[in-house]
């Protein structure tokens, strides 16, 4: 079956070179549906992490940390909570506008959420690999990781994409 392509479609052109051919709204519904993929990957690994990090009270050596260990700990139990909730956020708005015609506002939103949200994931295993070290080893070690780990998401979420797109 062969579907006209909607010339005001700001995508027209992408689907054009593409190869695709499909409709604005079957358009739509596939950006919703990588939309959701891409937050059920980013979902799992936040969930672990976040259950890690609510484990840790409950251990001996929570006891020993200090101050700035406590306040890192704190900070990353809210940034795991925080970016659960957005990743929530675009499904839970889907639930309130079904139906209404919105789903470009929708796949926008939602494409904004992600980008904030691996942001947060980037913060958050960064911290948590801090934090482990800070316990295990030190503050000057945990620095060092924090760093490198900065350094591996800075390259891997943000440069690498450009470097792909920018060969395209």
């Amino acid at each position: 079956m062969v579907h006209e392509v909607d010339p005001h479609n700001s995508g027209g052109g992408q689907a054009a070179r593409s190869g695709r051919n499909e409709t604005r709204n079957e358009q739509r519904d596939r950006h919703w549906n990588e939309l959701l993929q891409e937050l059920r990957v980013m979902q799992t690994g936040t969930q672990i992490t976040a259950g890690f990090l609510l484990t840790l009270p409950f251990q001996r050596r929570f006891e020993e940390l200090d101050q700035k260990g406590v306040l890192l700990y704190l900070a990353l139990v809210v940034v795991a909570a925080v970016a659960t909730a957005l990743m929530l956020m675009p499904v839970a708005v889907h639930r309130q506008l079904f139906g209404l015609q919105v789903k470009d506002k929708l796949v926008a939103t939602g494409h904004r959420v992600v980008a904030i949200v691996l942001v947060l994931i980037a913060l958050l295993l960064t911290g948590t690999t801090a934090l482990i070290f800070y316990m295990v080893l030190g503050s000057v070690q945990a620095a060092v990781a924090g760093a490198v780990g900065a350094c591996v998401f800075l390259l891997a979420l943000y440069l690498a994409p450009r470097i792909i797109r920018a060969r395209l």
